[in-house]
């Protein structure tokens, strides 16, 4: 029985929520290797790989690439949730994927730190396995801290951004 696109995302999904480093599963000379570590694949990327190899051999190392050319968060780190206004909005991811500030590398962000937004201001993508969701806004207001830094693994309800009201 081969594995479909569902069935993998579901295990990626496990893989992310567990504590473990690695997972290899064979099933019907198919595999799937999930790792953490982009060297376990044998190779120096640190981006996520999804890659085929044969007919149904998939891996994916769930592991944060190199920060890109774009500035990293705009958070202060160590900052907590004391530290925020009560009335700002947290921003959270919709699905585990790989968070990317701007549409391309070499393209600006989609918004930076202090930039004014709509309902439907682009915020950042998320991609995993090629499949792109863009996130939006939701509201009217200002961007006032940037969480996920640009090609880290973010999980499901992940925060990504924290915008204060207009």
């Amino acid at each position: 029985m081969p594995l479909k696109q569902s069935d993998i995302e579901a295990l990626v999904d496990l893989f992310s929520q567990s504590g473990w480093d690695e997972m290899h599963l064979e099933i019907d000379g198919e595999e799937l290797f999930l790792s953490h570590d982009s060297r376990a694949l044998g190779g120096a990327s640190t981006a996520p790989v999804p890659a085929a190899v044969g007919a149904a051999v998939g891996a994916f190392a769930a592991t944060p690439a190199s920060p890109s050319p774009i500035a990293p968060s705009g958070t202060v780190p160590g900052a907590s949730a004391a530290a925020r206004p009560s009335h700002w909005v947290v921003v959270k991811a919709p699905n585990l994927g790989t968070f990317y500030r701007a549409p391309a590398p070499d393209a600006a962000p989609y918004v930076a730190l202090g930039a004014a937004v709509t309902p439907e201001t682009e915020l950042c993508l998320i991609e995993v396995m090629k499949l792109f969701t863009t996130v939006r806004a939701g509201m009217s207001g200002v961007v006032r801290e940037i969480v996920a830094r640009d090609g880290e693994m973010v999980e499901y309800g992940a925060e990504l951004f924290w915008i204060e009201p207009a």
